[in-house]
């Protein structure tokens, strides 16, 4: 298993976090992006034109490509770091046979095209057995990844094995992993904390202090045990850093993409104007929408007064204050 040739499929802030990390223990990693300007630059001055610039690279340790399929084929285990957003059609260039893969999703998403998440997706519609489905998980910023601050990984996988292998190939003196084989559970952790982030970020905009941040995120972490408790019973610890330790980090952390989208809502801004003021792209927003419609597809729904209130305001238009207000006197 140590012999396994890794690919990560991405260009953003995460994906250059991971490939960083696994340059740490391989020779070679293979490296997805669509764009060939990225490439070239990164050939020509060794770093990510942009995202975490700072982080040089040996290029003789990264095998570039621009052609997915080219990639897929050299790796054994391919990494997806690719948004929710675009995912779905990034995936439908792939010719190659992927079913004898092992994959694994870093992406913080449910596909709206689908409604799935990453590993139902592949599993259903590219024939990935659940045993070669893995997750990624935090708490853990890219940007801090970059500056080589101590970190925490949690690799999920139905194969304990094979996420003990991940995880050794991530592990460096920065970075800490352990495993899991709570795939479903902490894929929609993953997704779920997005949420609660864009949350803390409109409550901050709008002026709302630190108590009602603690009170808002003790919320969360029981309104995620919840909805996921709903999509996939098993026995799980939400206490664990693969759930609340992501969900702290991403609700309170200035690095966090998704609370910094949600203070700028707050503060007035639009959505679409929030999103063209910012270089990266907030999982958040989609993620509310994609949770919101789980949820109400639902028989008995599951009680999510956080996520529907980021949906109305994200969504519906509905005004931040008022929502904000009402959400007040739901939460305790």
């Amino acid at each position: 298993m140590s012999q396994l040739k890794y690919a990560v499929f991405g260009s953003g802030s995460w994906a250059t976090a991971i490939v960083k990390m696994l340059c740490e223990n391989l020779n070679e990693v293979g490296w997805y992006m669509r764009s060939a300007y990225t490439k070239e630059h990164l050939l020509k001055e060794q770093h990510n034109p942009n995202y975490l610039s700072a982080v040089e690279f040996h290029l003789e340790q990264l095998k570039l490509s621009n052609n997915i399929n080219e990639m897929a084929n050299y790796a054994d285990v391919l990494i997806f770091v690719v948004p929710s957003a675009f995912i779905h059609s990034e995936l439908e260039k792939l010719t190659v046979d992927i079913s004898n893969k092992i994959t694994v999703s870093a992406v913080k998403g449910i596909l709206p095209e689908t409604g799935l998440l990453l590993g139902d997706h592949l599993h259903k519609n590219y024939n990935v057995p659940l045993e070669n489905i893995g997750v990624i998980a935090g708490p853990c910023h890219a940007e801090e990844v970059a500056l080589e601050r101590l970190s925490y990984l949690t690799i999920s996988c139905a194969d304990t094995s094979k996420a003990k292998t991940i995880a050794s190939v991530l592990a460096s003196d920065y970075i800490k992993t352990k495993v899991s084989d709570d795939v479903i559970g902490t894929e929609y952790a993953v997704m779920l904390k997005n949420i609660y982030a864009v949350a803390a970020g409109i409550a901050h905009g709008l002026g709302y202090g630190d108590n009602f941040q603690s009170v808002l995120m003790s919320n969360a972490i029981r309104e995620m045990k919840r909805f996921i408790k709903k999509m996939h019973k098993m026995k799980r610890n939400i206490n664990n850093s693969a759930y609340l330790g992501d969900l702290l980090v991403t609700g309170y952390s200035t690095f966090s993409r998704n609370r910094m989208f949600g203070n700028m809502i707050g503060k007035g801004y639009t959505v679409k104007s929030a999103q063209m003021e910012m270089s990266m792209v907030a999982e958040g927003y989609y993620a509310s929408k994609s949770a919101f419609i789980l949820n109400q597809k639902n028989d008995k729904k599951t009680r999510t007064p956080i996520i529907d209130a980021v949906y109305a305001v994200l969504y519906e238009g509905k005004d931040a204050k008022k929502v904000f207000k009402k959400l007040t006197d739901k939460l305790d």
